[in-house]
């Protein structure tokens, strides 16, 4: 009886845990460093949570990563995405004024105001802005699961990730525990293709 349980346990847990292994073997070979990562048109930054007085310290450090990735001529234009309602703190206005504080010209950012989810905002720079190659800026947590939905949506994605456990440990912790689970729905968007999300004025 013993046997049969840890048996059934194990195979549950291989179950659980197939949907993020997926995340990694999708984007292998295709995360990298601002030093190694290969050119790209553009950078696709993913949102996270704004502050009152400008972006969160995480959402701050995949911008800086945004910031080199145009400075060293890896990308030539940068994308943010994120949840610009109100309640957010309007994300990728505050993204957008920070890139522009650190050198990035205005007029080489473009903004999704409507990226609720990774999904959408892969599908949306697709559509909206026409990317069909790009690098993905996020955390390295993060990273593994944006990579492989970038694909699934038909963009040739590479990724750079910002290994933040140095600086934020808790919040990155947390992050690597939410993917287990996340990557389940992630791998349900890429099997079922959903519409992103209608945008909220």
């Amino acid at each position: 009886m013993g046997v049969w349980i840890s048996a059934v346990l194990g195979g549950a847990c291989a179950l659980a845990l197939a949907p993020y292994g997926w995340t990694y073997l999708a984007s292998a070979g295709r995360r990298g460093s601002v030093d190694t990562v290969p050119h790209r048109p553009v950078a696709v930054v993913l949102g996270a949570a704004a502050w009152n007085d400008g972006p969160s310290p995480l959402l701050a450090r995949r911008l800086d990563l945004a910031v080199r990735l145009y400075e060293t001529g890896r990308v030539e234009r940068v994308v943010v995405s994120g949840d610009n309602r109100e309640v957010s703190r309007r994300e990728t206005d505050t993204m957008t004024a920070y890139l522009v504080e650190h050198g990035v010209p205005a007029d080489r950012i473009d903004a999704d105001r409507y990226g609720y989810r990774t999904w959408d905002t892969c599908v949306r720079v697709r559509d909206l802005f026409g990317v069909r190659a790009a690098t993905m800026v996020t955390q390295s947590f993060h990273l593994p699961r944006t990579v492989a939905l970038a694909r699934a949506a038909g963009i040739d994605a590479v990724g750079v990730g910002d290994p933040s456990m140095g600086a934020r440990r808790r919040s990155t912790v947390i992050g690597y525990a939410r993917e287990v689970g996340a990557a389940l729905k992630a791998l349900r968007d890429a099997l079922l293709r959903p519409a992103p999300a209608r945008a909220e004025p």
